[in-house]
């Protein structure tokens, strides 16, 4: 369970890479699912879509730090530190992340991600 959704996040963050992330978090997110950032945005699956066709690519991202929490056979929750590079001055974004997916049809679907900046 842990591969296949570390495989998921690696393809979210990915997309946000080639730009590509608006079509992936369309997909990927269920319809009522939601993202809270680390400035306190709560943002529902249209405004993810939307924010993402029109925000600059990352470069480059690591991912450390992996926990999988198990709820049952469809339900589970990724942590991980998470660090985005973006091209250009300002410093990486460094944060813990915490992605809860739901099992539907076969496929692991988003219901919430949320993010805490550290440092």
């Amino acid at each position: 369970m842990e591969e296949e959704l570390l495989e998921a996040e690696r393809a979210g963050w990915d997309s946000l890479c080639d730009s590509t992330g608006s079509e992936f978090y369309g997909r990927i997110m269920l319809a009522d699912a939601v993202m809270v950032l680390a400035n306190g945005m709560v943002m529902d699956r249209d405004t993810v879509v939307d924010a993402l066709s029109q925000s600059p690519p990352w470069r480059s991202y690591q991912i450390s730090d992996v926990r999988c929490i198990r709820i049952d056979a469809d339900n589970a929750v990724l942590v991980y530190t998470g660090t985005g590079y973006r091209d250009g001055p300002e410093p990486a974004f460094t944060g813990t992340m915490s992605s809860v997916y739901h099992r539907r049809d076969g496929q692991w679907r988003l219901a919430l991600y949320q993010q805490t900046e550290l440092g």
